[in-house]
């Protein structure tokens, strides 16, 4: 079993759990994720690490309530157990020192990318982070990245909180303004596309981090096959993270799309028998 140590609702539907798995912690590297899974008849939910304290043996997990089981998770507290937490997992990000590296974080994907941005300030790197989301209430970790960036931007879509307008708006005014060497993208999909398409017109390298759906996460399913360079490539342990422009876009979001419908009414069905209960 596997202690929350603190739970912290960050905004409407977006919580936060530091959580005991003294193992993972001493091992977990930037870009690398786990599995959970809340008790015996519980699905396995892959969720990226956000943050580690290794001398608590303490991984930090973050995550947004979207179908019925992370809306189960939301309901646990301090003190409250995971049955099964499962990693490191994947290939962690390739940190070292490239000069001056962008780093774009969309809503709840803000999370997966605040280790990388720690790791690359670490390495030596001009770190430039830029943050996205649809209003102020969803920018997360905005403190903790400020912490290791030399300059932050914050975008939102009504101009609630920084600049208002899209990401990759945010990306142009820095690629026109000085020399970028490497930049990562991790949030939405449709966000992860058009940012790739941004920084392939500047000749910059751009890595993203894929979340297909992922059952083992240990390339046996087959569940989280995605095409990159034209090939199939699993998720689970050939990534999340692949360059941007490998990625075949369109193929992708149709399978992010696949099983909606179930989602949705599984959560639906959920919210039902709570309120019956």
């Amino acid at each position: 079993m596997y202690k929350i140590t603190k739970s912290e609702v960050l905004s409407t539907n977006e919580f936060d759990f530091w959580i005991e798995a003294p193992r993972i912690a001493s091992k977990a590297q930037p870009g690398q994720f786990v599995i959970l899974r809340i008790n015996e008849v519980g699905e396995r939910v892959p969720l990226t690490i956000a943050d580690t304290d290794s001398e608590k043996g303490l991984i930090r997990l973050i995550f947004q309530v979207i179908g019925k089981t992370t809306a189960e998770l939301s309901k646990l507290k301090a003190g409250d157990s995971l049955l099964d937490l499962t990693g490191p997992l994947g290939m962690p990000t390739e940190i070292k020192n490239y000069g001056t590296v962008m780093i774009v974080g969309g809503g709840v994907g803000i999370a997966a990318i605040f280790p990388i941005v720690k790791g690359l300030k670490k390495a030596g790197n001009r770190v430039i982070t830029i943050l996205g989301a649809k209003t102020a209430e969803l920018v997360i970790l905005q403190e903790e990245c400020e912490q290791f960036s030399d300059e932050l931007i914050i975008t939102t879509d009504d101009g609630s909180l920084g600049m208002k307008g899209l990401v990759t708006e945010a990306m142009e005014q820095v690629i026109r303004r000085e020399p970028v060497h490497c930049s990562w993208a991790i949030g939405p999909s449709l966000m992860m596309k058009f940012c790739t398409l941004t920084a392939s017109k500047h000749d910059l390298p751009i890595y993203v981090s894929l979340n297909p759906i992922m059952i083992d996460g240990t390339g046996m399913c087959g569940g989280c096959r995605v095409t990159v360079n034209n090939s199939i490539k699993f998720a689970c342990v050939d990534g999340p993270e692949f360059k941007g422009t490998e990625v075949n876009w369109d193929e992708f979001i149709n399978r992010m799309k696949q099983y909606k419908a179930e989602e949705e009414t599984c959560l639906a069905d959920y919210e039902k028998a709570q309120v019956t209960n």
